[in-house]
């Protein structure tokens, strides 16, 4: 039971916002594999039609190209969905960066718009939320009851404070019952299907150390992440997707292992044996020094806890990326004199 008293359905049908997406796609697969049946909505801004291209010839998976920021289609809302997941928004500073107005509103009209049709539908909405709500924090490493150490007007706002008034709607929804919500915050995720040319760390450093073009450092290389591969955090969503119990709040997903971007890279350049050189870059402004997830709320709510190693993740995700090297050399893997310093930090 919820908090209003109300059983939860089981994963029936399921619209997914930003389906295409890194996470979204592979979340995507898993709720296919649960038995639901799943529709995807995308405007493929940053989402791929590749991440989706193998499952084509699924009859329980929907496709529809629309932007969240407008309200879904009346053909679309029509027959109820048990679950709607938004994870609807660019993820990487480059991106979301590049159209600040479209990333709040994505954040904050998409929020609305689906927290209204969960509301018609009685469905449970989990919002993908970040732990970029933390800002560059002062506190370590981050509980899901510190109010963070953001800039309101910095570069990164319209990310850090679209998804806190995202939380906001989320929740205010939920304590007027207009919707049953879950939140969570997602810390630094990798694996197959991110995009190569999106200007996170891992993809970076991977994709320049394949293609033997120098490696970009920004700032001294100290600042610090907690990397978790996909389908861990994948485990999490779906496991807070589906909790029963009172109201839990915000939630951390995340692995808490923490390593220096140096680390990665020395892991990264034993794994690929490149003998690319290091390049270094002044630190983006706002970029946080220190990430590490406080996920005891997660263990003790969900059971949960990430079972993939760092070695298991950057193997799979560098034959990914091999992989789409073979495949199509000329999409552009991000080199050092085509990235911006926005491309540090994530």
């Amino acid at each position: 039971m919820n908090s209003d008293g109300r059983t939860a359905a089981p994963f029936t049908r399921v619209l997914v916002a930003g389906g295409a997406g890194f996470i979204g796609s592979h979340l995507v697969d898993r709720l296919l594999a649960l038995g639901a049946d799943v529709v995807v909505v995308d405007n493929l801004q940053t989402g791929r039609a590749r991440n989706l291209a193998h499952l084509t010839a699924n009859r329980r998976m929907t496709f529809v190209e629309h932007d969240v920021t407008w309200e879904l289609p009346k053909k679309l809302t029509a027959k109820p969905f048990s679950h709607i997941v938004n994870a609807a928004c660019a993820a990487s500073p480059p991106a979301y960066q590049a159209d600040p107005e479209h990333t709040m509103l994505t954040n904050v009209l998409g929020t609305r718009n689906l927290l209204r049709v969960a509301e018609q539908h009685g469905a449970r909405l989990l919002l993908t939320s970040t732990s970029e709500v933390y800002g560059d924090p002062e506190v370590h490493p981050q509980r899901e009851d510190y109010r963070g150490w953001v800039s309101c007007t910095g570069p990164r706002a319209c990310y850090d404070e679209g998804k806190r008034a995202a939380e906001t709607l989320a929740f205010d929804f939920d304590r007027l019952g207009r919707a049953d919500v879950r939140v969570v915050r997602i810390f630094n995720t990798y694996g197959p299907r991110m995009d190569p040319d999106d200007g996170r760390v891992v993809s970076n450093v991977i994709c320049q150390a394949l293609s033997n073009e120098p490696i970009t450092v920004y700032g001294d290389g100290s600042q610090t992440r907690s990397f978790c591969y996909v389908d861990d955090l994948v485990d999490g969503i779906l496991k807070l997707l589906a909790y029963d119990g009172p109201q839990p709040g915000p939630v951390n997903l995340g692995n808490p292992l923490e390593l220096t971007v140096c680390d990665l890279i020395e892991r990264v350049v034993a794994l690929t044996g490149t003998a690319s050189p290091i390049v270094t870059r002044p630190l983006p402004q706002d970029d946080p020094r220190r990430r590490r997830p406080d996920i005891e709320l997660a263990r003790s709510l969900l059971g949960w806890d990430p079972q993939v190693s760092l070695q298991q993740g950057l193997e799979a995700t560098t034959r990914y990326f091999a992989q789409e090297l073979r495949e199509a050399p000329a999409f552009g893997f991000p080199g050092s004199d085509k990235q911006t310093a926005l491309a540090a930090a994530e």
